[in-house]
């Protein structure tokens, strides 16, 4: 097989990588391929190394051991928690999604860069809320002009941090249905979420991590008690409802079998 060959299988290919911010490492040989048209979600508990897990995949860190290797001239857009971000910032929803714009030596936009912006606040169906400040909309409108910022880079991998923590049920499913549709038309998505029943099962595709990659494979193979309960450290009781897996905390599980 040539190198030719070999680029086009992948995105980016991690092998043995170890990161860490001091002497404990985040994260310990982790080995991941995401192939172009992916539709991955992480899963872990807090501190498994989900958000470190992103920065190596942005570019961002870089492993003090092992190798990440990336498709030459691939686009990567990131979508931040929304629990980090500064709300307060003085900027409108349409300058916000600006600021995605690289390459650029003028501070003002053009009206080509301003109709791409309404095209893909449009797109996500939040168009009318340009002119309004960014801590004036919901979770899940702030979550979708996120995404609008992503897209405006033109990504041929998107990644996202946690992205339903903090919005409601009705916005979480339009997110869903959102990326599944972007996925479609050919943007692979990786997704760290904590989220294993409204998200992570309805995900062709998961990774189960903390510190290492303990399990790859489809929700059936991931969302397993041995699995989980290496990944988050308790037993957990997994069920089968409408052919998909259902994750019962102990409390759930007990008063589950109580009413069997």
């Amino acid at each position: 097989m040539n190198l030719e060959q070999v680029t086009i299988d992948y995105l980016v290919r991690i092998q043995g990588a170890t990161f860490g911010y001091d002497a404990s490492p985040v994260l310990e040989d982790v080995s991941l391929t995401i192939p172009p048209g992916a539709f991955i979600g992480v899963v872990g508990p807090s501190g498994s190394g989900k958000t470190s897990l992103l920065r190596l995949l942005t570019g961002t860190a870089t492993p003090q051991r092992g190798t990440i290797t990336r498709r030459r001239g691939l686009a990567v857009a990131y979508v931040p928690q929304l629990e980090t971000v500064n709300w307060n910032f003085p900027v409108t929803v349409a300058e916000c999604v600006l600021m995605a714009r690289t390459g650029r030596t003028l501070p003002w936009s053009t009206r080509q860069e301003r109709a791409e912006v309404h095209r893909v606040l449009g797109r996500l169906g939040i168009e009318g809320l340009a002119g309004r400040h960014i801590r004036e909309l919901s979770g899940g409108q702030q979550q979708r002009m996120f995404i609008a910022r992503a897209l405006l880079r033109r990504p041929q991998l998107l990644l996202m941090d946690e992205p339903t923590t903090g919005v409601d049920l009705t916005s979480r499913h339009d997110m869903l249905h959102l990326l599944g549709e972007l996925n479609a038309e050919g943007v692979a998505i990786l997704l760290t979420t904590h989220d294993l029943n409204g998200v992570a099962a309805h995900l062709p595709r998961l990774v189960a991590l903390n510190r290492t990659v303990l399990a790859v494979g489809s929700p059936r193979e991931v969302i397993t008690g041995p699995v989980l309960e290496r990944t988050f450290g308790a037993p957990v009781e997994v069920l089968e409802h409408l052919g998909m897996p259902v994750v019962l905390d102990r409390y759930d599980a007990a008063d589950h079998r109580a009413s069997a």
